[in-house]
């Protein structure tokens, strides 16, 4: 148990820094208001938990605290669902309707759209 929680203490952390890096690459990019940094993030997260989910099930043989570190750890550390609705209430503060419809759009569109691309790629690999 002590190997498992040291696991997913050190994954959580390094799936906040890439988070935090990544993110913050793609908004500083873009410079408009619009929460591409987020966007990018949640989608490369479900990409990812879906190959890594699909591979690990069908293919891999690893360790369920393995992937329960990976999965749990570094990715839920990694993706941001609740900055994604902290920032759609944001923008309904605001009254941007319309950017948050397509926040909630794109970020629940995309972010399933990749887990199934993920997922399919596993199943293929």
């Amino acid at each position: 148990m002590g190997y498992k929680l040291i696991g997913l203490a050190l994954a959580g952390a390094c799936g906040a820094l890439a988070r935090y890096g990544l993110a913050g690459l793609f908004q500083r990019a873009q410079q408009i208001g619009f929460p591409w940094g987020t966007l990018t993030v949640n989608a490369l997260g479900c990409f990812l938990f879906g190959l890594i989910w699909t591979l690990t099930q069908q293919r891999l043989a690893i360790s369920p605290d393995t992937r329960t570190i990976v999965l749990v750890g570094f990715l839920g550390s990694f993706t941001t669902f609740s900055t994604f609705l902290f920032e759609t209430d944001q923008m309904l503060e605001h009254a941007e309707w319309i950017m948050a419809g397509l926040n909630l759009t794109g970020q629940l569109g995309l972010g399933l759209a990749a887990y199934l691309l993920g997922s399919f790629l596993g199943r293929m690999a």
